[in-house]
């Protein structure tokens, strides 16, 4: 891996079975289980999908009101982005542009290694298509190290920087933020992106706990010596530190390639959904309810047009009706770069037929990923 490389985490700790002890382990992860349904009506994860994002009720008014509407971030892209930008298709689907930004300054240096040099990088970005009817949803991961031909953009703060060529993609966002990167997807698939939320290593973690940790079961060992994440074949109960150990590890299993890392991503993010869904995240209420929604509102940045509690109340409340099931990723078709084991080159063909299915509203045909490069983790983690 060159020195150009996003560093890897250093994530801590092993992850307990459920069975691996017939006593306390068990006691403790029906525990976790009875807490997290006691998380209710705030908080709906749509993929690390749209991590994040908060459907609070009953609290419309008020000091609870004005405090969590006060914790969102947001950036105002369309402002930045100007009128240069592909067609707004009035089809009832919505394009979500979803980034997992990896900040190394405050309490993500800590959680992400590596110097703390003033900049973040977009360790993952994830397209979410929800189809007319909100009923259904496409997600297509864009691996962050695919080389790219970057279009000049300006920034939130009105600053201009140059195009590039043959740069990695998640140098976007290191560049000029929310905007760049937004104007780089914009420009990589001529699909107009509707909203953007970004959550980072310390919000995804907090996240994780406040729902009381997320059930998976790993088909292999995972021993990974860079970000010390070691998983038995077996089922396991993660914490919020454990499931960022798994949603960033790439070593240990599969290939080690960043589309290694996708996939279990991938399959992280449809267990999570389905235990949301489980969860009953638009019922019940209480102190649990307000930590949930305090921490999650924290946790994200959001385009101006989320930038409030009632436009993500209202946002999420469309989104509820999405299972798991009803989810389908896919990884962008790529290529190994010839030149670079550790890089990857769009291929462009297919690439076209998953933008194409977008703009129209139509599943992504299986011919757009069939031959192209895989990470060869699929099936290692499932919910």
């Amino acid at each position: 891996m060159s020195a150009e490389s996003t560093p890897e985490p250093g994530i801590p700790g092993e992850a307990g079975t459920r069975d691996e002890h017939d006593g306390s382990g068990r006691h403790r992860a029906e525990g976790r289980r009875r807490k997290s349904r006691a998380r209710g009506k705030g908080l709906l994860i749509a993929a690390w999908t749209a991590a994040g994002v908060v459907a609070l009720g009953g609290t419309g008014a008020g000091y609870l009101y004005f405090k969590l509407n006060g914790n969102i971030k947001s950036v105002d892209i369309d402002q930045a982005l100007g009128t240069e930008r592909p067609t707004k298709v009035d089809n009832g689907s919505e394009n979500i542009l979803v980034l997992g930004s990896d900040t190394r300054s405050g309490t993500n240096k800590k959680l992400g290694g590596g110097t703390d040099d003033g900049t973040a990088r977009s360790d993952t970005a994830m397209i979410v298509h929800v189809y007319e009817g909100h009923q259904k949803a496409g997600v297509v991961s864009i691996p962050r190290d695919t080389l790219i031909d970057r279009p000049e953009c300006t920034d939130s703060r009105g600053t201009t920087h140059d195009a590039a060529r043959d740069v990695m993609f998640n140098s976007a966002y290191t560049t000029g933020g929310a905007a760049c990167a937004v104007k780089t997807v914009e420009s990589m698939t001529g699909v107009r992106m509707d909203h953007y939320l970004e959550v980072d290593f310390a919000g995804f973690q907090k996240l994780i706990d406040e729902l009381g940790g997320v059930e998976v079961t790993t088909t292999k060992d995972i021993d990974d010596p860079d970000s010390h994440l070691r998983l038995k074949a077996g089922t396991h109960w993660l914490s919020g530190e454990q499931a960022l150990g798994l949603v960033r590890t790439r070593h240990g299993v599969g290939d080690g390639s960043d589309l290694g890392r996708i996939q279990l991503q991938q399959a992280f993010v449809k267990a999570l959904v389905e235990q949301v869904k489980q969860v009953g995240v638009l019922t019940g209420g209480g102190t649990a309810l307000y930590d949930l929604a305090d921490t999650a509102t924290k946790a994200v940045t959001t385009d101006s047009d989320l930038g409030s509690l009632n436009a993500l109340m209202s946002f999420a409340s469309g989104l509820k009706g999405i299972s798991a099931s009803d989810m389908t990723m896919v990884t962008m078709p790529v290529r190994y770069d010839p030149a670079d084991p550790n890089r990857v080159l769009v291929e462009r063909a297919k690439a076209q037929l998953v933008w194409n299915a977008l703009k129209n509203d139509k599943p992504i045909p299986k011919a757009a990923t069939t031959g192209t490069a895989t990470g060869e983790a699929d099936g290692v983690v499932t919910s």
